[in-house]
């Protein structure tokens, strides 16, 4: 215990002296300190560094990016369309008004190519499909009365009936009647479908900007009457052909007509506004959003029905119908010149240069460092006396250059002072031989310097 007590004392002492030596370093200042290095390699690295990280600001950043100009994405849109012409089925003559759904003219709707009629159904008891799991039977035995299948056609009566053709059978039931695979009938509309037209008008506005502009030529009137859209020229007509549309979108007319398909318009305003109006122009694309090469999803279709009365007893016409759906999407960004955008990039590139310095100065330190030359020229520590009057100028002269180094301290524990010429670039280069000249000569080693 007693030997014990002596080493409080001095652990208490050491964590003193670390906390001053913290607390003095806290208050330091360092400066960079400029060494040129006469080396053809690395000058070669690091001129190659800067002119790289050059070109990427200039290049790509200010002049592909547009970095110096402020954004905004997503402008505010309106979609008005309207699809003209006529067709023919096995059956009869096929207008707008039948074949296009909905009617309204909004950004998304379908043009029926092929439909799967089910005529003059009505409410009563039928068998079901075939389609529908465990709908085929022997006998009564194996319907349930009540039964509900949610992907059937109505509820099971409990008997076991003939099926529509054939000779197979399946459990009754009642609901709309006949069902829908055992009397549909089935139309191509897609005869004409290549020449429909539809007028796509958008309008798109940049509020942050105030800026607004339409894909329809102003001042002409008639111009749409007589035109159709061609990227050169008629840029500003925007009728479209449907069987144009699902060629620039890569697609066999027959085959999408035939099982359906979605097809994207997509209108795209890219607009530097540091330029005139004009030059802000749509540019469109046409691709197929829909998965075709996954058959279990593949195609489009849809259901609906007509209903009317015969007989004070209400029937319908069930048709399920395959179309081209067109979805027409709008999207884009504008920029102008903005001086805050401009400046942090022009911040940021002047910042990255350093990266240069930062990689050189590895290189130097960690595989051309033969000898420590370089790390002995590069960090110096200056020492001031604390006594002397006016230390801060006499310390900001010593930093200059400009006056001569002061004596050092008496040697105390800490970290010992770098002789005169390492302080320094005083300018005592010619003086001759003194007390550092040991040291001095030590660290001008003829070999090292041979590589500054």
């Amino acid at each position: 215990m007693a030997a014990a007590d002596p080493k409080a004392p001095a652990g208490a002492a050491a964590a003193r002296r670390l906390a001053r030596g913290c607390w003095s370093a806290f208050w330091d200042y360092e400066t960079p300190k400029v060494i040129v290095v006469k080396n053809r390699r690395l000058g070669v690295v690091y001129r190659t560094v800067q002119l790289l990280i050059l070109l990427y600001f200039v290049w790509y950043v200010f002049i592909v990016q547009k970095s110096y100009q402020d954004r905004e994405t997503g402008p505010e849109s309106s979609v008005i369309t309207k699809v003209k012409g006529i067709t023919l089925s096995e059956h009869k003559v096929w207008d707008v008004e039948e074949y296009v759904k909905p009617p309204e003219g909004g950004s998304v709707f379908s043009i029926i190519t092929r439909i799967e009629v089910t005529p003059s159904q009505t409410l009563g008891t039928c068998p079901e499909s075939m389609r529908v799991t465990n709908a085929t039977c022997d006998s009564d035995d194996d319907c349930v009365a009540g039964h509900l299948d949610m992907l059937g056609n109505g509820v099971q009566t409990g008997h076991c009936v003939p099926y529509y053709h054939g000779a197979s059978k399946t459990c009754e039931v009642s609901g709309w009647c006949p069902v829908e695979d055992g009397a549909s009938i089935s139309q191509f509309l897609g005869k004409m479908a290549p020449n429909f037209t539809i007028l796509i008008k958008n309008s798109i506005h940049y509020p942050k900007f105030q800026f607004s502009k339409g894909n329809i030529e102003n001042g002409k009137n008639g111009y749409l009457k007589h035109c159709t859209f061609d990227e050169v020229s008629h840029l500003y007509c925007p009728i479209f052909k449907l069987g144009f549309i699902v060629e620039q979108a890569g697609e066999n007319f027959t085959e999408l007509a035939h099982s359906g398909g979605v097809i994207g318009v997509i209108i795209n305003w890219d607009c530097d506004l540091d330029l005139a109006a004009s030059k802000c122009n749509p540019k469109y694309s046409f691709r197929r959003l829909d998965p075709k090469h996954i058959p279990a999803s593949s195609g489009y279709n849809f259901r609906f029905a007509k209903y009317y009365k015969i007989n004070g007893s209400t029937t319908r016409t069930l048709i399920k119908a395959y179309g081209i759906r067109i979805d027409v999407i709008v999207h884009g960004q504008a920029g102008k010149f903005s001086l805050i955008p401009t400046i942090i990039n022009l911040a940021t590139a002047l910042t990255s240069i350093g990266v240069g310095s930062f990689l050189c100065d590895w290189i130097l330190l960690t595989f051309m460092n033969k000898n420590k030359v370089y790390s002995h020229k590069k960090f110096d520590k200056v020492c001031t006396s604390r006594q002397s009057p006016g230390s801060w100028p006499v310390t900001l002269a010593l930093v200059l250059g400009q006056a001569p180094p002061p004596p050092c301290p008496s040697p105390q524990p800490g970290p010992t002072c770098a002789p005169p010429e390492q302080m320094a670039d005083a300018p005592k280069r010619g003086a001759g031989p003194g007390p550092g000249a040991s040291q001095d000569s030590i660290l001008t080693d003829p070999r090292g310097l041979a590589q500054l």
